[in-house]
């Protein structure tokens, strides 16, 4: 049904929808576009209200810039001191997504072409917000640590395709929890579930107030965690204790747990 959109998207720009390919060209909505609006908008409408205080977003491995591209429409377009800078390592997303911009006419949407890890010098010495929607694997861990390198204010993470721990898993030696990962299937979400543990018990040791929430159903993802952290602290020693004592009983290896040793802020 054509302009069935304007039921579930509160933005102003239809044009931008049909550019991101959400909409057909005679402004129709087909059930996967729908689910894929929904996923991204639910995710705006949810972080949203702890952006408006702020004035610098960053989206890391923005993809096709779904997520960047809403928040403008609903929320940059009416605030003139922020920007969003995008950052993608896929050159022909950039230059896509760099003409819907110009497109759209909005300004303060800058796309910066590189990986998570590299993009640091690219960036601001602080920024406010930091963003990743479905970063796979490590790359949300690449975004945990930038946004602790940056100083964000907000860190908001949905992630995606937890494989390392897993695979840590598997080399540790048998223990009387050794049967909550001993079979694969278990291995994948024992892993996965422990990966965002970790995570959040990373982000409050380093003084974020830290909720971990599913933010849509399973009938449109099956990857629906997000992680929200907002910093009200420089450091939390009780969240530390708490991380090293899980990790003596289940002493897995992270990337990001050994580029913390060596950590300083820029």
């Amino acid at each position: 049904m054509k302009d069935q959109w304007r039921e579930i998207y509160p933005g102003k720009s239809e044009e931008l929808l049909k550019a991101l390919h959400i909409l057909t060209r005679d402004g129709k909505l087909n059930q996967d576009s729908k689910r894929k609006l929904k996923q991204v908008l639910h995710l705006a409408q949810l972080i949203t209200p702890k952006l408006e205080a702020h004035k610098t977003i960053v989206d890391l491995g923005a993809g096709k810039s779904y997520l960047g591209f809403i928040l403008y429409d609903l929320l940059l377009r009416n605030h003139e001191d922020m920007s969003l800078l995008a950052v993608e390592s896929r050159h022909e997303l950039i230059t896509t997504c760099q003409a819907i911009a110009r497109a759209s006419k909005f300004d303060r949407i800058q796309f910066i072409q590189s990986s998570i890890s590299d993009s640091h010098n690219q960036l601001p010495p602080t920024v406010d917000v930091v963003t990743a929607l479905h970063a796979c694997d490590t790359a949300t861990d690449d975004a945990i640590l930038l946004g602790l390198k940056k100083d964000a204010k907000v860190i908001a993470l949905v992630p995606c395709c937890q494989a390392e721990v897993a695979r840590s898993l598997e080399s540790l030696s048998s223990g009387t929890l050794k049967p909550l990962w001993a079979q694969g299937i278990h291995r994948r979400e024992f892993g996965s579930h422990l990966t965002n543990v970790i995570r959040c018990l990373v982000l409050e040791a380093h003084g974020y107030k830290v909720r971990a929430t599913e933010f849509i159903g399973f009938e449109h993802t099956l990857k629906n965690e997000m992680i929200l952290a907002e910093r009200h602290h420089r450091s939390n020693p009780v969240a530390k204790r708490a991380l090293d004592s899980l990790l003596e009983e289940i002493p897995v290896k992270m990337k990001l747990l050994e580029q913390l040793k060596s950590f300083t802020p820029d």
